[in-house]
């Protein structure tokens, strides 16, 4: 006998048979013995081979027996025709969660036996799918190569588009002929503590078993026994040394040592979404767009709105009217910065450029110089990749608002935004354009100087012998919710004007998004307001648009600091005043 399991225990298990005539009756209680151990382990059960029991139209007591002892296991007989040139049936097909369709059998030369055809369907592996998986191997990606395989760029179009689609197209057809696209199986993914000692004490654990099985001796199976007591031992030492490892080694990094612990105590990780037809990416993509417009719908315009956008843009002070030139030594700083994410927009994995920085530093250098002089940002980069993250594991995957979604953008739009973001930065800062309490997104502005600045002012406030009052307000869908009249209204404001405030209008207009579950690509959906989320430059843009509200709320004798989208509202007074100001409603 040979057993073979596909995949998972949820898969496919196959028992292959083959009992020898003389073999005494008593060996099928041993069959039976290790089918009934296979049956409870694995839900979808195929045992077929030559028995070499008469299962006639009038079967044998063996026969009879046998298809009686497997029909009590959860195992049906398929084969309901002679097997054998005699008229005997001999060979037999039991399954369990599967589905045989027998075809007429098929006479052969070289045995009395005729050969069996069977249609099979049972639930395929979930992630391997009919349609195999198609990926480019990592190993052919050498940079060296994909240097050799760029073609000469042809002659520049008229547009920044055709600049973008031509840069696209060479490197698209460089990493197709280094390292073509080609069916893969799947991976398996495999825990970082299981080491190669587990690995051999399972290979031997498993030969044991086997030695066991075949000989049911009392000397096999306790050497059985003590390899097993031994590997489990080995294997929670193994997890035991990993993940107290993982735990030193990130210590001083809170926001890492926080992903370890979560990884540890979690329950359960993300579900998989590719095999769950309850939701798709269609389904996540209308929702994820609908979100905003709900929220726009449910908080109109108002009059201070209206007002605010018919005043005149009036500005003194230092102006931003455009942007400066890069140079190719500024394309290879931008390259250098950040991590090379890789978005499924982009033609090729974005670390081959930056390990070879030579094959894009002047096409970039043309597309970047182009855009800042236009005041255009690429249309072909205004598109995003959306992936779906549950909030938290414990919430239902059911229910679509309990998804976060996670934007991937194009690595050109990326490196593009880090030219503007490095200018538009040093004038915000330069010009002392935004709140002096925003401390997010900004250089030594952090979480640290929000807490220092909000507990000093209590504790001043305690001195004096007054009493104070804290509202801790997070705005929904805060980035989602930007309008874009008003954030032109507002750069405008702080300075920017001209092919400055051109460029980052496009920047933000036209923009759409596409939700990828699994291999499947929803349509396009247009964001009609909003900054983008993933984006270089949107929590500059976010901070400039929240800069009024700062000055809203000091206006009424209340002190606010700001991190993001997180608002702390403060009020200071004597104790009766304080109950006064309760009294008012607030």
């Amino acid at each position: 006998m040979v057993g073979l399991v596909w995949g998972t225990k949820e898969s496919l298990a196959v028992w292959l048979v083959y009992r020898p005539p003389s073999t005494p009756a008593a060996t099928l209680s041993d069959l039976l013995e290790v089918v009934a151990g296979w049956a409870l382990e694995f839900p979808n059960l195929l045992v077929l081979g030559d028995f070499n029991v008469h299962a006639d139209a009038a079967p044998s007591s063996q026969a009879l027996a046998l298809v009686t002892s497997m029909a009590t296991l959860g195992l049906s007989q398929f084969v309901l025709g002679p097997t054998h040139q005699a008229g005997h049936t001999l060979d037999l097909i039991f399954g369990a969660g599967i589905d045989v369709i027998m075809l007429p059998p098929v006479e052969v030369p070289w045995s009395d036996h005729y050969a069996l055809k069977a249609k099979i369907d049972f639930p395929l592996l979930p992630g391997s799918g009919g349609e195999p998986i198609w990926a480019r191997p990592r190993k052919l990606m050498d940079p060296d190569r994909f240097r050799q395989a760029l073609r000469d760029p042809v002659p520049p179009g008229d547009s920044l588009d055709d600049l973008v689609e031509d840069r696209n197209n060479r490197l698209l057809a460089a990493i197709d002929e280094i390292a073509p696209k080609r069916p893969l199986p799947p991976r398996r993914n495999r825990a970082p503590w299981f080491t190669e000692e587990l690995r051999k004490m399972k290979r031997d654990l498993r030969r044991l078993e086997r030695v066991w099985r075949r000989t049911r001796d009392g000397a096999s199976r306790t050497s059985y026994r003590t390899l097993m007591e031994a590997y489990e031992m080995a294997m929670k030492a193994a997890k035991k040394s990993y993940f107290a490892a993982s735990i030193a080694s990130a210590s001083s990094h809170p926001a890492q040592l926080f992903r370890i612990i979560r990884s540890i105590t979690s329950l359960g990780g993300q579900p998989n979404l590719s095999t769950n037809s309850t939701h798709s990416c269609e389904a996540f993509a209308s929702f994820f767009s609908e979100k905003a417009l709900l929220l726009r719908r449910d908080l109109p315009a108002n009059l201070d709105t209206v007002t605010e956008l018919e005043a005149p843009r009036l500005t003194s002070g230092p102006v931003l009217d455009h942007f400066d030139r890069i140079l190719p030594t500024d394309v290879d700083r931008f390259l250098q910065v950040g991590r090379p994410t890789t978005c499924l927009l982009d033609p090729c994995p974005s670390w081959l450029i930056r390990e070879r920085p030579d094959v894009a530093r002047t096409p970039l250098v043309e597309i970047i110089n182009l855009s800042l002089d236009t005041g255009t940002f690429p249309g072909e980069l205004k598109e995003a990749v959306v992936c779906q993250l549950l909030k938290k594991t414990s919430l239902d995957p059911l229910d679509l608002s309990n998804y976060r979604p996670v934007s991937n953008l194009p690595y050109l739009g990326k490196v593009i935004e880090r030219a503007v973001a490095e200018q538009l930065g040093r004038f915000l800062e330069e010009t002392s354009a935004l709140d002096p309490f925003q401390s997010s997104f900004r250089p030594g502005f952090g979480t640290e100087t929000a807490l220092v600045a909000l507990t000093d002012d209590i504790r001043r406030q305690l001195d004096r012998g007054g009493s104070g009052l804290l509202i801790l307000l997070d705005l929904s869908a805060a980035f989602d919710m930007v309008d874009h009249d008003l954030l032109d209204h507002r750069l405008a404001d702080v300075g920017i004007q001209g092919i400055a405030r051109s460029w980052l209008c496009s920047f933000i207009s036209g923009r759409g998004q596409r939700v990828a579950l699994g291999r499947e690509m929803s349509s396009r959906h247009s964001l009609v307001c909003g900054v983008p989320q993933g984006a270089i430059l949107s929590p500059m843009l976010f901070n400039i648009f929240m800069r009024p509200l700062a000055q809203i709320i000091r206006s009424f004798g209340l002190g606010c600091h700001q991190y993001a989208d997180d608002l702390h509202w403060q009020y200071h007074s004597l104790t009766y005043y304080l109950l006064d100001f309760l009294k008012c409603g607030l």
